[in-house]
């Protein structure tokens, strides 16, 4: 949850600057383990250290690196929407862990204030405070307290004390000073406000000052509450919150009788000298021992109950309001500034300006005489350069019209051109045509002679076979003899019977003639 981070950037800032122990605005990944380890813990997260092994190549961090990888290993993790306690709860304890680390670094500079007012001076330091760019430094970081803030809580804490406060002294005490570290915030208030304050009233002071900025208290006092089941008014302790309404026993606050909790669709009206809170469970009355207390609880009620849906509490609020209002001022003042200094500059400019005018004016007085003199013979050299001219240009337009019509000449020859150029592609095309019609005709009559060799082969084959079987057969007829039945004894020669067949094709091929 972004919100939270915002809220204990601050605190987490101080503890990770007492671990940078070299002064070199970065601190090893080990230590920084540590830290991200009890962050986790407190918000019921574990093992989000883990992933800082991995993060970035470096064995150090700086804070910039370091707060970014809380925001997505830690915070981001959370829920985003925390009730105001919740929030409140959680920034306690790990202002109280930062508090743990960063100690040593005051406790030993400090003589009057106590360890438990020092934390609680540590909590509302870091409450009011801002993380800004050091300005000696731009790669690192430093905590500072405006003194507009500064005063706010020296001065609730002389009133605590039952001093006036003097807020001319204040302002010539601080001078030019613009903002204060943890350390020397520490030193004003132990130097100046603190010294000579038994523990007692110190701790008092202190109290209030915390249950105003860190528990967000609104309102305290005695209030009259009719009870539901025996339908009396009793007198309790109240201690009203954003989205709480305490009561006490009594004033020490150590004996809780019970809450009422505030929402946005609590309200609250006024009826007999009646305080009634319209809550969603029931309705509660209450009632006060003057006019004036009553219309004070009714208006610190509403304020309540107002921001009782948000997420900062009614101190942020102010707080941020507060800011605000001081970075428009310091804007304004700026631009003022810059105005100023625009129009400081722009004056002086004015003013070398001017007595460099004056310098050219008695120049150009002094040069003026001698510059009629030389704009007369000027003027004779121009009306002379005029005459010249006129001839030239004559003679300009002659040749102008020479050139065009050579131009013209140029044009109608090379559209000849042209047109020859397409007639000889145009012949080109044909006899590219023609030939390509040759050259098919030529391949057409080279495969009907290979076609016509091939058939020749065939038939020479054919016949060489035929002439093979006649040979054959004439062997056979001669091998046969014929015997006379009535002349057993006369035997007659042999004869041979012979067959007579033509290989020759009865078709003749035309002859073949080619063309070229």
């Amino acid at each position: 949850m972004a919100t939270l981070l915002k809220n204990v950037t601050n605190c987490i800032w101080q503890a990770f600057n007492s671990l940078d122990t070299d002064d070199t605005g970065t601190v090893v990944k080990s230590k920084l383990k540590v830290l991200t380890a009890n962050i986790g813990i407190l918000l019921d997260l574990y093992g989000v250290e883990k992933g800082l092994e991995h993060y970035r190549s470096t064995q150090t961090l700086n804070f910039q690196h370091y707060k970014y990888y809380l925001l997505r290993e830690v915070f981001l993790s959370l829920p985003n929407i925390l009730s105001l306690p919740v929030l409140q709860g959680f920034e306690s304890n790990i202002d109280e862990t930062c508090w743990l680390i960063c100690k040593k670094d005051f406790i030993s500079k400090c003589q009057v204030l106590p360890e438990d007012c020092m934390y609680k001076l540590f909590r509302v330091f870091c409450f009011l405070s801002e993380l800004v760019v050091d300005p000696e430094r731009p790669n690192r970081f430093q905590v500072i307290m405006d003194t507009s803030e500064v005063g706010l809580v020296a001065s609730q804490i002389v009133t605590s004390l039952g001093a006036d406060w003097d807020q001319s002294g204040f302002e010539e005490l601080i001078g030019n000073t613009s903002g204060f570290q943890f350390g020397t915030f520490l030193t004003l208030l132990e130097k100046r406000y603190l010294a000579g304050v038994d523990r007692a009233g110190l701790v008092e002071a202190l109290n209030a000052v915390t249950n105003t900025f860190i528990d967000d208290i609104i309102k305290k006092g005695v209030l009259l509450k009719r009870g539901y089941l025996l339908p009396t008014l009793r007198e309790y302790w109240f201690v009203l919150k954003p989205c709480q309404l305490l009561y006490y026993k009594n004033e020490e606050e150590k004996e809780q009788c019970g809450s009422i909790t505030l929402d946005p669709r609590c309200w609250v009206d006024s009826n007999l000298q009646r305080i009634m809170l319209h809550t969603t469970e029931r309705t509660f009355e209450l009632a006060t021992k003057d006019h004036r207390s009553r219309l004070q609880w009714l208006s610190a009620l509403k304020l309540a109950i107002s921001y009782s849906a948000g997420t900062e509490g009614y101190q942020r609020t102010l707080l941020r309001r507060r800011q605000k209002r001081r970075k428009a001022e310091l804007q304004e003042k700026h631009r003022r500034s810059s105005i100023i200094h625009d129009m400081d500059v722009q004056l002086q400019a004015e003013k070398q300006a001017r007595a460099a005018m004056e310098i050219q004016a008695k120049e150009l007085k002094v040069a003026s005489e001698k510059h009629v003199e030389e704009l007369e013979s000027l003027l004779e050299e121009e009306t002379q350069a005029k005459r010249d001219e006129e001839i030239v240009r004559n003679l300009q337009a002659r040749v102008l019209r020479e050139e065009w019509e050579k131009r013209e000449e140029l044009e109608r020859l090379q559209e000849e051109h042209i047109l020859l150029l397409e007639q000889e592609r145009e012949k080109r095309k044909e006899f590219e045509i023609k030939q390509r019609e040759k050259e098919n005709q030529l391949l057409e009559a080279q495969q009907r002679l290979i076609e016509l060799e091939a058939e020749k082969q065939r038939l020479d084959d054919e016949l060489t076979r035929a002439q093979k079987k006649i040979s054959v057969s004439e062997k056979a007829v001669a091998s046969i003899t014929i015997v006379d039945p009535e002349n057993t004894l006369n035997i007659k020669p042999q004869v041979k019977v012979r067959r007579t067949m033509s290989f020759i094709p009865s078709t003749k091929e035309r002859p073949i003639h080619f063309y070229k």
